[in-house]
């Protein structure tokens, strides 16, 4: 019947046929749930005799069926021929539906249901249905939290074999697919072939309501949530949700505190591997990619993402209330909260509230007197990198940005912009109150003062009052007698540094412009 492909033998139960009742009668225990051959080491049980003979090598390690071509070696021999055609190429079950083919038969058979859509095995505890009955049973262990595969070098356990097998390259090093045309080396097969895509530009998950694609359909599935706003993972500690577990996982970290991964050079850890892997290349210095446009290299590729929109000065994310527009999608989510006036971070010192995490950051080190990063050159410290990073072109004289008018100079992009205005004359801030405008947003705050009459920066010694926090700094050297301006060529001093210069004119006969 082989030959003829006549299957005559029926399930009653489903509709299965088979060409031998011996198979009929196998199918049939896995409706009933028979498992007559059991395991003598352990309590695992099995339908067929030649499934419990495999799973006997599992405790003997046995592996007879030995690779011609490389190490390889298998308990099976069906086995054994399944992995000859990675060797060979050879995928002779094809997909009638599309053009998928497979080395093995099963796979195949497990391929065809994502044409079907059908999933046959249901789990009892939740709605979640799945196509392969392994599926399932690793799914089960999600309820039960049963994780049987523990790692010997380090306190993690999983639910499959696979997944430890995986974790074990983490304390190795081992990656043993390569990619072709780069460098790249990956621990799984999985992540070389979504690489490869980044070679080749495929995404063929597309998504129905927009132009948005993907090379992962994981992505796509997040994606998709940003249009139904479903956002299935809850956090029992707080009323937080997310659309993703990953990001439920990092925040539970917020309220135990738990940061997982160790710096090997200094003493803070860090929640996430990737944050680690990025740190690790502020002690390096190592920045692997380069713009091709320019000098420019960066130690992460989204930086060199963003850095390339400013080859192309394309800004995809628009303001629908005006005509402001940016480069990343966070920078118009914090730009709206400027329509709204909304202010989601409050400081508990002061009445300071501030539209970004990061600035709120940056203010409570005001409240602390924290500043981490010192000059090596003098005693300057500051509370940002950035302006470190700038101090230290006071010490070198850098000043990188030049003007296309004049021969000024700069040490930051952003006062070349301000001296721009000169030139061009635009004061774009303009005073609601009356005609004037300003080049600086910040000037225009504080000329909005003297309609309003507020003076925010009181004096603990007396009465005196003022708009601006430096205004108060100079009006206390009045009360300390502080000097901090020196003159070099006498023994002068003054409190404020245009003091000084208007001083210095004195000696060198310069007149003012």
């Amino acid at each position: 019947m082989t030959h003829t492909k006549e299957k005559p033998f029926q399930c009653d139960l489903c509709d299965s046929v088979f060409s031998q009742k011996g198979n009929l009668k196998l199918h049939v225990t896995t409706h009933t749930g028979e498992k007559p051959f059991q395991c003598d080491l352990c309590d695992a049980a099995f339908s067929r005799k030649s499934n419990l003979k495999y799973h006997i090598t599992n405790h003997t390690g046995e592996k007879p069926f030995q690779c011609d071509l490389c190490d390889a070696a298998f308990s099976g021999k069906s086995n054994l021929k399944d992995h000859m055609m990675t060797h060979t190429g050879e995928k002779p079950f094809q997909c009638d539906l599309c053009d998928s083919a497979f080395a093995q038969k099963g796979k195949l058979k497990r391929h065809m249901l994502i044409h079907t859509g059908k999933k046959p095995f249901q789990c009892d505890l939740c709605d979640s249905a799945f196509s392969q009955k392994v599926h399932l049973k690793c799914h089960i262990m999600t309820h039960t939290g049963e994780k049987p595969f523990q790692c010997d070098l380090c306190d993690s356990a999983f639910s499959q074999k696979s997944e430890l097998k995986h974790h074990i390259m983490i304390h190795t090093g081992e990656k043993p697919s390569q990619c072709d045309l780069c460098d790249a080396t990956f621990s799984r097969k999985s992540h070389l072939k979504y690489h490869l895509m980044t070679h080749t530009g495929e995404k063929p998950f597309q998504c129905d309501l927009c132009d948005a694609a993907f090379s992962q359909k994981s992505n796509l599935k997040y994606h998709m949530a940003t249009h139904t706003g479903e956002k299935p993972f809850q956090c029992d500690l707080c009323g937080s949700v997310f659309s993703r577990k990953g990001n439920l996982k990092r925040h539970i970290m917020t309220h135990t505190g738990e940061k997982s991964f160790q710096r090997d050079l200094s003493d803070s850890p860090f929640s996430q591997k990737g944050e680690l892997k990025y740190h690790m290349l502020a002690h390096t210095g190592e920045k692997p990619f380069q713009c091709e446009l320019c000098d420019a290299a960066f130690s992460q590729k989204d930086y060199l993402k963003y850095h390339m929109v400013t080859h192309t000065e394309d800004k995809p994310f628009r303001c629908d209330l005006c005509d402001t527009a940016f480069i990343q999608k966070h920078q118009l989510k914090y730009h709206m909260l400027s329509h709204t006036g909304k202010k989601p971070f409050q400081c508990e010192l002061c009445d300071s509230a501030f539209i970004q995490k990061k600035q709120f950051e940056y203010h409570m080190m005001t409240h602390t007197g924290e500043k981490p990063f010192q000059c090596e050159l003098c005693d300057s410290a500051y509370i940002q990198k950035g302006q470190l990073k700038y101090h230290m072109m006071t010490h070198t004289g850098e000043k990188p940005f030049q003007c296309d008018f004049c021969d000024a100079t700069f040490s930051m992009k952003c006062n070349l912009k301000r001296h721009m205005m000169t030139h061009t004359g635009e004061k774009p801030f303009q005073c609601k109150f009356c005609n004037s405008a300003f080049t600086r947003k910040c000037n225009l705050k504080y000329h909005i003062m003297t309609h309003t009459g507020e003076k925010p920066f009181h004096c603990d010694l007396c009465n005196a009052a003022f708009p601006r926090k430096n205004d108060l700094k100079r009006h206390m050297m009045t009360h300390s007698g502080e000097k901090p301006f020196q003159c070099d060529l006498c023994s002068a001093a003054f409190s404020r540094k245009g003091d000084l210069k208007r001083h210095m004119r004195t000696h060198t006969g310069d007149k003012p412009l």
